[in-house]
């Protein structure tokens, strides 16, 4: 996506407090996935670039971008937090592309329908059953190796948990109804 967004766009009023505020000291407005995905809707139809927004070629073009973001770390070994010795270009290119993978998968989420900030916070949620925190606090297992229990079914869940891999997207119960994932 190099160049597509960038020059021109107005992300709103400076100053104005919005919703919630934004960056440190400077009273930006916070900056929202909806506003993202309008900037992006209108960018796509005011050139006329709708018609080749197919969820494919999007998702196409985001994984491209991933190979980008990839290919920054790809020789710099491990890289602690806050990106030490890194320079001014190299975090401003770094952010480049991030922006890039965010770009399209908010187009990709918009073009199929998909609220991607409910379906953040749904994932989250489900994460949050799936690595409970007394179980796993410390621990980079994955969740299949977690016991879980419901309010009505003492036994593990890890026998109705849904596979990563699963198309059928938590569609196991334990016997009492409620989704295990």
């Amino acid at each position: 996506m190099n160049g597509v967004v960038g020059v021109g766009l107005d992300l709103g009023e400076k100053g104005k407090g919005g919703d919630g505020g934004g960056g440190e000291g400077g009273g930006e407005s916070a900056v929202t996935l909806e506003m993202l995905r309008k900037k992006m809707s209108d960018f796509a139809r005011e050139r006329d670039w709708e018609q080749f927004h197919s969820p494919r070629n999007l998702l196409l073009a985001l994984v491209g971008e991933v190979g980008e973001l990839s290919e920054i770390f790809q020789w710099k070994g491990e890289v602690p937090k806050g990106l030490p010795g890194w320079g001014e270009r190299e975090v401003e290119h770094l952010g480049e592309e991030l922006a890039d993978v965010l770009l399209y998968l908010i187009r990709l989420s918009d073009m199929c329908g998909i609220d991607l900030g409910k379906a953040a916070l749904r994932k989250m949620e489900l994460n949050a059953r799936k690595y409970p925190v007394e179980q796993c606090r410390g621990s980079s297992k994955k969740h299949t190796h977690y016991s879980t229990t419901t309010d009505d079914n003492s036994a593990s869940s890890n026998d109705n948990k849904c596979n990563a891999g699963d198309d059928n997207r938590c569609n196991a119960t334990a016997g009492n109804g409620k989704e295990q994932c």
